[in-house]
């Protein structure tokens, strides 16, 4: 089905996929979590690494991935790449809403796509100041932030290749990738 703004067109892709395959196939943690040592919210985010927990162990006690891949197709070319949280924001919300609504269908857990916490204003997260998360209940890592390479994810699985901004402008479109591990 496709979800339709004066912005923007929106279709959602689903695949399964076992997990040992899609560890095996498209995890690489070492490059995946360079880039994320590399952006600014590296660890001042809860929906951020670095994560004291051993990340492989916690997606080995799942059996299959449930991923989501949301194509959001930009309808007003020359729309500066500032614009892009502000263009997804809708879909972003719309997605975690299923990715919880799955959890709780099927247990496991939930995996949002990569970007600022939707729950708490930009630059206020307790990470930094050493305090428990505000909405734990409704913050989800990121595949990315597990060492998931996303744009292998989306041309592999989905036949999607991620566009880039160009000259600070927003591509023909963006893609929203996230999963539920049941």
């Amino acid at each position: 089905m496709t979800r339709a703004s004066k912005q923007y067109t929106a279709e959602d892709f689903t695949h399964r996929i076992s997990v040992k395959e899609y560890i095996a196939g498209y995890r690489d943690e070492k490059r995946i979590l360079g880039y994320c040592q590399a952006c600014r919210q590296f660890a001042k985010s809860w929906a951020c690494p670095p994560y004291s927990h051993d990340l492989l162990a916690e997606l080995m006690q799942y059996k299959e991935i449930l991923l989501l891949a949301t194509k959001v197709t930009v309808l007003e070319p020359g729309l500066p790449i500032s614009e892009a949280q502000t263009l997804l924001r809708p879909e972003r919300i719309r997605a975690e809403k299923l990715l919880r609504d799955w959890e709780r269908e099927k247990g496991g857990k939930a995996f949002a796509y990569a970007g600022e916490c939707l729950y708490c204003p930009p630059g206020t997260c307790t990470r930094s100041a050493g305090e428990p998360c505000r909405h734990p209940e409704l913050v989800r890592p990121s595949l990315e932030a597990y060492g998931f390479d996303i744009a292998k994810t989306t041309s592999e699985l989905f036949g999607i290749e991620l566009k880039w901004g160009r000259e600070g402008l927003l591509p023909e479109y963006l893609v929203l990738v996230s999963g539920l591990f049941y």
